[in-house]
């Protein structure tokens, strides 16, 4: 039986990388309906916006990925994740942010399948 932090993991980096190559199909999979995410300017973007923006081209990923080990703490049917993530981010207007953040997510596991159901980004300054 494999441990629930690598399976969790695994899952995070598929979110990121369907994020980045705008795949809707697996990014809707991997988002619970009443996913929410809070930016670091501190915006509430429900699923819907979040990922129809990815789905339009409106949020555009250049780059989203661990910079740090990705940290579970084990909660049964819900695992709450924390790593530096770098990203690069793109809106229709040009470049909307680029730098290190500190996330955050939460995944639940319901009717036997794990999804992000909320997600927080905070910028790391460099001193």
């Amino acid at each position: 039986m494999r441990e629930l932090g690598a399976d969790v993991r695994e899952l995070e980096r598929r979110r990121l990388g369907a994020l980045v190559a705008a795949d809707a199909s697996i990014a809707d999979e991997l988002h619970a309906d009443d996913y929410e995410l809070v930016s670091p300017g501190g915006d509430r973007w429900t699923k819907a916006e979040y990922l129809g923006g990815i789905a339009d081209g409106s949020l555009d990923y250049h780059v989203f990925e661990p910079e740090s080990d990705i940290r579970v703490l084990d909660l049964g049917t819900a695992a709450a994740l924390r790593y530096v993530a770098r990203i690069e981010i793109h809106s229709s207007s040009g470049l909307m942010d680029a730098g290190r953040f500190l996330h955050t997510d939460i995944w639940w596991q319901r009717d036997g399948r794990w999804q992000a159901v909320w997600s927080q980004a905070t910028r790391i300054t460099e001193d």
